[in-house]
């Protein structure tokens, strides 16, 4: 284990750019939203100074209308599809055009939570643009207020790939005349890994459209070719706004209360919108069509992440747990390895990833089924100690796949050892 934590220091050091942390070398040249979030949660363990400077850089990329892009291209990387021409976001650092599942602010509560008057102080000072990204999502991705977050972007759920949204991918129309590009990601991971040529076609269509509409919100929201809702973002939210609220009420931000408590209330209310019946379980859905994804995903899992359900849906979401868990060595996978469409090496199509399972293990016990989290919790850190420190693994046989040296998994399993690393800074004086 002492070995292990001091190579998950090493990681996240080794993809320190200087004032920001890359995912991993080459294959993610740049900073991603939700990798810094959970890769400042690591790093905090290690050196509270550093991890709050990953918060700043990341938040230095925010739009003036309160977004946190998904990507901040702090260099043009020649190594990367698509750099910041492709996007053309007009914005200073160039970014991305849409976001990522906003986990930020549930990371800087846990840095107040956990920390020193120094955390305090620092909470207070990114606490307005906190308020300004969720209500960006408020905005641009629920205008209609219905209580349901959408992505207009797969990428914008973070799980890429994931056959959730196979049923909006299918609806767009790849252009006869999409101009001819080459995928470096291939060039870094076996392809078997790596989304199909078919959906990067897609993916890109989607940007174009984006960049066509100049980044506007509302239309993308009216007119793009993808909008669907995602368990992932919208649970991922719903504890965002809870944990902002918490963090409201202690920094005495009382003024910021009446608002955080009306998107909680919301999207708390939207969140039936996403439980299907036919699966007995939260499923993705489209918002074009009404269309359900038919299957259990580990972002689904996050319905205990953010309490919600009534006592029957908990019931059932348990079982599917239960199920899941029984029928793979490791879990948490990214797709039900039941359903016809699971893929055990292909990206989010079955893949465990160490910072869902972060988030799944928090619900679970929160939900009070310590056994359950328990099971994740250790076979997330048996994966990360049989197979080191990998972008993601294989539920049956837990081969590291994907980028290796992965700065978030370095980050999980420093939190997940919380207590060992303190004791190993105090020993080292």
């Amino acid at each position: 284990m002492a070995q292990r934590i001091q190579e998950a220091i090493n990681i996240i050091k080794m993809n320190d750019r200087g004032g920001y942390t890359v995912p991993t070398n080459q294959l993610y040249p740049y900073q991603w939203n939700w990798d810094s979030a959970f890769t400042a949660l690591g790093i905090w363990h290690f050196n509270k100074w550093r991890a709050w400077l990953e918060i700043m850089s990341l938040l230095d990329g925010q739009w003036q209308d309160g977004m946190i892009p998904h990507i901040v291209f702090r260099h043009n990387d020649p190594d990367y599809f698509p750099g910041p021409a492709i996007w053309d976001t007009n914005t200073e650092p160039p970014t991305s055009g849409h976001s990522q599942p906003p986990v930020l602010a549930s990371i800087i509560w846990r840095f107040v939570q956990m920390g020193t008057d120094y955390d305090k102080r620092k909470a207070i000072e990114v606490f307005p643009k906190l308020m300004a990204y969720h209500r960006w999502f408020s905005n641009a991705r629920d205008p209609n207020n219905l209580g349901i977050i959408s992505i207009i972007h797969p990428w914008e759920s973070g799980r890429d790939n994931c056959p959730d949204w196979d049923i909006g991918m299918q609806n767009i129309v790849i252009s006869g005349n999409l101009e001819r590009y080459t995928r470096r990601d291939t060039s870094h991971v076996d392809s078997n890994q790596r989304p199909t040529q078919d959906q990067y076609d897609r993916f890109i269509t989607i940007v174009n459209f984006g960049r066509e509409c100049d980044w506007d919100s509302q239309t993308i929201y009216a007119n793009g070719p993808f909008l669907m809702a995602d368990p992932g973002v919208q649970f991922i939210f719903l504890r965002a706004s809870r944990d902002l609220l918490a963090m409201a009420h202690h920094l005495e931000m009382d003024l910021a209360i009446d608002e955080i408590k009306g998107w909680v209330e919301q999207v708390e209310a939207g969140s039936d919108f996403l439980w299907n019946d036919v699966v007995g379980g939260y499923c993705a859905r489209d918002l074009r069509t009404g269309q359900f994804s038919d299957a259990i995903t580990n972002a689904s899992m996050l319905s205990f992440f953010a309490d919600v359900g009534s006592p029957e849906q908990r019931k059932s979401m348990e079982a599917h747990c239960r199920r899941i868990l029984g029928a793979s060595a490791f879990g948490m996978p990214s797709w039900d390895p039941d359903h016809q469409a699971f893929e055990s090496q292909r990206y989010w199509r079955g893949p465990v990833w160490a910072i869902m399972n972060h988030m799944v293990i928090s619900g679970l016990e929160d939900a009070g089924l310590v056994d359950l989290a328990a099971r994740v919790r250790n076979d997330t850190i048996n994966l990360i100690n049989e197979h080191g420190m990998a972008e993601y693994f294989d539920p049956r046989d837990g081969d590291g796949l994907g980028g290796m040296d992965f700065s978030w998994t370095a980050a999980v399993y420093l939190d997940l050892y919380k207590t060992e690393v303190a004791a190993s800074i105090v020993a080292a004086g």
